[in-house]
């Protein structure tokens, strides 16, 4: 809190510079949902932009949607981003992937909304040199303060019960998640087989901070049942080589589906800001899979569509203006154009 304090004063500072109307920006604190939801019920918020929780973004969702004028929430929530690491990849760059892995785990302490919360892979003695391999580098990451207090309790929580969940194995089983009466949180690993995780929908819950599971196939039937097994998730991840990637078509396939963004042979942590960035999913990674929360699309959340049609030229916006004033890249009969529009022609009706 109090560094998003300071952070807001800056960011007022320069709206005032750049004599922004009053109230452009805004941050106010507040403890639990309170806040949240009286912003939500305010009848001038008309759209509304959320990341946490699975239960804080529900809560606005349904407040927003049981208004007499019900407005749209863009909540980002809950996501253990899939990573599956296919054979021929496993073999040919293993211990690379391991490395570039286990840093993605603890960027941020874990504290992205893609950290990579599941490893997926067909059993073998390879993948079994592999879950070693990134036991002992996760296990050599040293513990490092979460946000705050919440955050590690929640992470704390949630390693104590996969550690207490028969179905998976926890790596470093004499380990807290979170060093006593501190914030810093310890990476952590679990392992279980893929019959294990289909079996048990508590397995697919976010664990927010630097932990990772496991899941162990016993072929490809049941990797592809995996893949096929997951409702919605900001990111899904595939290393593998030409062979792999046409052989485990079928999962690419899959996760088409049910990602936000498809991430080959590279890492879902690290979102560039761009027009072709992608960044949300189906639920319950988001409670709308049409936007994006990053990238330059991310205005259209709150851009609300309106249509200009036999508008004179003198009612209209520039940017919407026959002679095209502010010499911007439009549409016109189709084509990207910046040239004035002959008021004559067919594309004024």
């Amino acid at each position: 809190p109090g560094t998003a304090e300071l952070v807001g004063r800056a960011v007022v500072r320069a709206a005032r510079r750049l004599d922004m109307p009053p109230g452009t920006f805004s941050l106010v604190h507040g403890p639990g949902k309170e806040v949240g939801l009286a912003l939500v019920n305010h009848p001038e918020i008309k759209a509304v932009g959320f990341t946490g929780s699975q239960s804080g973004g529900r809560t606005l969702f349904d407040a927003a949607a049981a208004r007499p004028e019900p407005i749209p929430v863009y909540a980002e929530m809950a996501s253990i981003n899939p990573v599956f690491v296919l054979p021929q990849a496993l073999e040919v760059r293993g211990e690379q992937i391991a490395l570039e892995l286990s840093q993605s785990v603890t960027l941020g302490v874990g504290q992205f909304c893609t950290n990579p919360g599941l490893i997926v892979l067909l059993d073998s003695p390879q993948a079994a040199a592999f879950i070693r391999r990134e036991a002992e580098l996760l296990a050599a990451i040293p513990p490092a303060s979460m946000l705050h207090r919440d955050i590690a309790d929640a992470y704390g929580h949630g390693i104590e019960q996969l550690q207490h969940n028969s179905r998976v194995t926890c790596l470093q089983p004499d380990e807290p998640g979170i060093v006593p009466d501190s914030c810093a949180a310890r990476p952590m690993m679990f392992e279980t087989t893929g019959q294990q995780f289909l079996e048990d929908q508590t397995l697919r819950r976010e664990v927010f901070g630097p932990s990772t599971v496991v899941v162990r196939c016993a072929d490809r039937r049941e990797l592809l049942a995996v893949a096929r097994g997951f409702s919605g998730e900001l990111s899904g991840t595939v290393h593998g080589e030409p062979d792999d990637l046409e052989a485990f078509g079928e999962v690419i396939d899959a996760l088409q589906s049910r990602v936000g963004r498809l991430v080959f042979n590279g890492f879902p942590t690290g979102v560039e800001v761009c027009p072709a960035m992608n960044h949300g999913g189906p639920y319950p990674a988001t409670t709308d899979a049409h936007f994006t929360s990053v990238g330059t699309a991310a205005i259209y959340r709150y851009a609300r569509p309106l249509c200009f049609q036999n508008c004179p030229t003198s009612c209209l916006p520039p940017a919407l203006q026959n002679d095209n004033p502010l010499q911007i890249w439009r549409t016109v009969d189709g084509m990207l154009s910046r040239q004035t529009v002959d008021p004559k022609s067919p594309s004024e009706q």
